[in-house]
């Protein structure tokens, strides 16, 4: 023993790396081990579900994933098929896989798709977004955006994850607690954007639409990869550089809130006898010109907004879920032109974390509606749940409460309190 200690002691610096290496080593396979367990008790879970007898007259529940293998630099078709397809064949669906091979595939392939009980999207904000966009341009999209929609968090954004699911910083656990929200079958209700500019078809948004200098900004930080941490910074730095300040001028027209109807007013209601259908029939017909004319007298209550912004944004409600409101709307965030430059960088750069934070002197607006008009000549871009248009005028429509989503009954629960208040 006195020699090995000696020896350690004559070579300290191989020592050192050696232990070093040796507790790197060890915290990999511990942590390798852990994931395995959280996989395993999924799979325990999920199969409880999958033995459950199914009734003579049912049929097993189908579901149809959309994956996107580029997601998560290309890691997204490994962590399904570890973490989540496990889980998904264990409960007893009968899942079909659909691997998507180029940007706006998904959009083209659920106009042809045959009905489907469960639809399930495993990628990032970009696949919810081309997924939904493809689910609401149907002509049938009236009866198919009621099926209920599953997502499994795979893309470097997920933002309806924090929404959906209660947060965890350990990979496989978020993604197996995603994917067994899909097995247990709790939904929640979402709203929907849909945002269509003048020549192009609709496209619709679980978050919202950004357009300004702190987007532009984030766009370029990619570029800057060589700098490590400071990488955002310095995106946030050089945009200064070019231009300052930097202001946006535009136009919104906006309706405000509406009323959410009570949760039994979608119950039809029992059909009157033919008498009375006659009765009301000629009512309305005598009742007609007296109906325009009081229609005219009130039109809608539109209001004008001139604007000079550093960054305007549109969003859902989906990130501060609240379902016990009585109004439905959507924000309209005007952050102010006067950010100084180190403002800019700092406010800048926890956008990136965190898009839904402000600076101060932000004017925000409620709204059902609006038209953004841009002046002619207008260039950049807009980011449409993260995903790159090009920057046109458009009108921005709220559909609440228009897709159920599966959620983990945990953070379900955490909703229900607030209704008994």
């Amino acid at each position: 023993m006195t020699v090995f200690f000696k020896t350690l002691r004559n070579h300290w610096k191989k020592t050192t790396a050696g232990i070093g290496l040796l507790s790197w080593g060890g915290h990999w396979l511990y942590g390798k081990h852990c994931d395995n367990l959280l996989r395993r008790a999924a799979c325990q879970e999920a199969q409880v579900f999958g033995n459950q007898l199914i009734p003579p007259n049912a049929q097993v529940k189908k579901a149809t994933v959309f994956l996107n293998p580029a997601a998560c630099k290309g890691k997204a078709r490994t962590l399904f098929e570890k973490n989540a397809a496990p889980i998904l064949h264990l409960s007893g669906m009968d899942v079909t896989i659909v691997k998507t091979d180029y940007e706006g595939q998904a959009k083209k392939l659920l106009e042809l798709m045959e009905n489907t009980d469960v639809i399930i999207v495993a990628g990032g904000d970009g696949t919810l977004q081309e997924v939904i966009t493809g689910v609401l341009r149907r002509a049938d999209e009236a009866t198919f955006s009621k099926i209920p929609i599953g997502f499994i968090p795979l893309g470097q954004t997920s933002s309806l994850s924090h929404t959906l699911f209660t947060g965890s910083g350990n990979q496989v656990q978020h993604i197996t607690d995603a994917t067994l929200a899909i097995v247990k079958g709790e939904t929640v209700p979402l709203d929907v954007l849909q945002i269509k500019g003048e020549k192009e078809q609709p496209v619709f948004a679980m978050t919202g639409l950004r357009w300004g200098s702190f987007r532009d900004a984030g766009v370029r930080v990619s570029k800057y990869w060589y700098l490590g941490p400071l990488k955002t910074k310095a995106a946030h730095f050089f945009s200064t550089l070019k231009e300052w300040p930097q202001t946006h001028q535009a136009s919104i027209s906006y309706m405000g809130p509406m009323e959410r109807p009570p949760s039994g007013a979608e119950v039809a209601p029992p059909r009157p006898s033919l008498y009375r259908r006659i009765l009301r029939r000629l009512a309305s017909y005598w009742a007609r010109p007296q109906d325009a004319l009081s229609q005219e007298g009130s039109p809608e209550a539109w209001r004008d907004v001139q604007l000079s912004t550093i960054e305007l944004s549109i969003t859902t409600r989906n990130r501060q879920l609240d379902l016990t409101s009585t109004e439905d709307f959507m924000n309209i965030c005007i952050e102010p032109d006067t950010v100084s430059k180190g403002d800019f960088i700092i406010i800048g750069s926890k956008k990136i974390r965190d898009p839904a934070l402000h600076a101060d002197g932000t004017e925000c607006l409620q709204a059902s509606r609006c038209t953004l008009l841009l002046p002619e000549g207008t260039e950049g871009s807009f980011s449409i749940d993260s995903e790159e248009y090009e920057a046109m005028p458009v009108e921005v429509r709220l559909l609440p409460r228009k897709l159920q989503f599966f959620c983990d009954p945990r953070k379900r629960e955490q909703l229900r309190p607030s209704a008994a208040q």
